[in-house]
């Protein structure tokens, strides 16, 4: 909806109604072929419907006070903006005053316009302008005709699959089939048609074989920059027709260095979709297993929609790493299959090589992990998420704290209100012992109240404030169930003392990082590194989290036995 909203003030703005219609809308927005037939698909009404809602209650709840409302009236599609209507009470009020408020009216629209104008004039001629690129008609290079419909089908596929490609301006079919020739000069057909890349290739037919050759041309010299070979057996011509396509995009994607995919799915696929998103992790085993339903029950719907994909294997690499759960042996499995069907479908999805990357971590693959880390920082260095899990769950789990700490930091320029990111830089700056700076990134988890509080005790334990520690500490307990808090507890209680009260935590304990915890606030190192070695079976990272937190660091220090866990869990010394 923002993307159709966007689309509608922009072709307004430049005086371009005349395009706002049902068909060009669905090719330009929704991705819907050239030959869009709104009696058979009526997604532009229907999401016109929805957007008008969406804007009755905008101007009805946080927008009430806006001095300009923009609408988008029935039965057509070009916006109209009006000045919100004076109340009838300020007519009492002196003309002066009256006379301020309509110049302040003015100066908002003016200011609306210039902004509006200026972000039009920026998507049209700034860093984000779509590339234009042209498709030419595959070649048929076989004797027979019957190759002719599937080079012609190919083609087809190719268009409708790049045109849904934010990034991409792709000409029509129809103009590129005026170059059918065989021989075809890229440095002359690309000023024809406007463009600075064609797709050219061809394909050959030899009973059941195919061959399929492209390549991306640049127009400007003529150079191919990318060159693909596909052979696939014709089996059902129209999935291999899908199969290439997708291929063949997300190659040039990769190539040209961008395009985020718009994605064509139904309402109800990508309504299950959110509501999968918008179940926030927690204690309640069961939030993870609605999670994991709704992302299947999207891709029920829709088996081509990446992101439910994505989401999913997201879902099970968190999942993986929790206590006290019980975790299915086929998790790591499904988990994998997932991540790699979303990458197949957009190798453009961080959240798929952030799994990848947590489901190596868990089995101790430090090299892999760290490469899906920084692949997913590479394919878009500015999602916070992927730069606080790799700090957390891979930097600070190797004792690498420094580089932990600036990829946390990092996270927080693009992102600084995020609770994830927040948490990375507490949890970063206490195994480096710097328990005062950690403390302010506490503070910030204002949504996250227990967690909050978990993290402003441990570091207010490590500022020698035990007793606001333990206070804190008890708090978050009693506001929320996890084992970590309970492990922290425990050690506070332990440390001050209080020996008593943590042997009684420990004797009912909720997983394995709470005893780790609490039995080296106790000072019994053989429990701890039992504990340890238990965690490790879980998954590797969690036990190399704890392994080098300052809590448990500082009482198994010397301990002959830590080079052998250390080895099992692939840590360095």
């Amino acid at each position: 909806m923002s993307r159709f909203l966007t689309f509608l003030v922009d072709r307004h703005l430049e005086g371009r109604d005349e395009e706002l219609k049902e068909s060009l809308i669905a090719y330009e927005v929704f991705g819907r072929r050239p030959d869009y037939d709104p009696k058979r698909d009526s997604i532009v009404r229907t999401e016109a419907a929805r957007l008008r809602g969406r804007l009755a209650e905008h101007y009805a709840d946080a927008g009430r006070h806006s001095s300009v409302i923009l609408e988008i009236p029935k039965g057509g599609y070009v916006p109209v903006f009006r000045y919100r209507e004076v109340p009838i009470d300020d007519a009492a009020r002196p003309a002066a005053a009256r006379r301020a408020q309509s110049h302040g009216l003015f100066v908002a629209a003016l200011c609306a316009a210039i902004v509006l104008g200026g972000a039009t004039w920026w998507s049209l001629h700034g860093q984000h302008t779509p590339i234009p690129i042209a498709v030419l008609p595959l070649t048929n290079l076989g004797h027979e005709s019957s190759g002719d419909p599937f080079a012609d089908g190919l083609t087809g596929e190719l268009v409708r699959n790049l045109s849904v490609i934010d990034g991409l301006a792709v000409r029509s079919r129809a103009s590129s089939l005026l170059f059918t020739e065989r021989a075809r000069d890229a440095r002359d057909i690309g000023p024809r048609l406007g463009v600075d890349y064609v797709i050219d290739g061809s394909v050959l037919r030899v009973g059941d074989a195919l061959r399929i050759d492209v390549q991306l041309v640049r127009v400007r010299d003529g150079v191919p920059i990318w060159t693909g070979h596909f052979d696939r057996p014709i089996g059902d011509i129209f999935d291999v027709e899908d199969e290439i396509a997708l291929a063949i995009v997300n190659e040039l994607r990769l190539h040209l260095g961008r395009g985020r995919r718009r994605y064509e799915t139904s309402v109800a696929a990508y309504d299950d979709y959110l509501r999968a998103r918008a179940i926030r992790f927690g204690a309640d085993p069961s939030l993870y297993a609605e999670r994991i339903t709704g992302f299947e029950r999207a891709l029920g719907r829709d088996p081509a929609f990446a992101p439910a994909y994505a989401g999913l294997a997201s879902t099970y690499a968190i999942r993986s790493i929790q206590f006290p759960l019980d975790h299915s042996p086929d998790e790591l499995t499904k988990l994998r299959a997932a991540a790699q069907k979303a990458i197949e479908i957009d190798p453009l999805l961080t959240e798929a090589y952030e799994a990848l990357a947590m489901a190596d971590a868990r089995d101790a693959q430090w090299r892999a992990a760290e490469q899906e880390f920084r692949h997913a920082i590479e394919t878009d260095p500015q999602d916070s998420r992927t730069r606080a899990e790799f700090a957390m769950w891979l930097l600070a789990v190797l004792g690498r704290s420094g580089e932990a700490i600036e990829q946390a930091r990092r996270a927080e320029i693009d992102d600084p209100l995020a609770s994830d990111v927040q948490i990375a830089s507490a949890w970063s700056l206490m195994e480096a012992g710097r328990y005062k700076e950690a403390e302010r990134h506490c503070a910030m988890l204002s949504s996250e109240v227990s967690l909050r509080a978990q993290c402003l005790g441990r570091a207010q334990l490590g500022q020698g404030r035990v007793a606001d520690g333990i206070a804190t500490l008890q708090a978050a307990a009693a506001e929320h169930f996890n084992p970590q808090t309970l492990g922290f507890l425990g050690y506070a209680l332990a440390r001050a003392g209080q020996r008593d009260e943590a042997q009684r935590m420990v004797a009912d304990p909720k997983g394995p990082n709470e005893e780790a915890l609490i039995y080296a606030g106790l000072g019994d190192k053989d429990r701890a590194i039992d504990a340890l070695e238990r965690m490790a079976a879980r998954g590797a990272q969690r036990a190399g989290q704890y392994l080098y937190s300052p809590e448990l660091s500082a009482v198994l220090a010397g301990d002959p036995r830590l080079p052998a866990l250390r080895k099992k869990i692939g840590l360095p010394d």
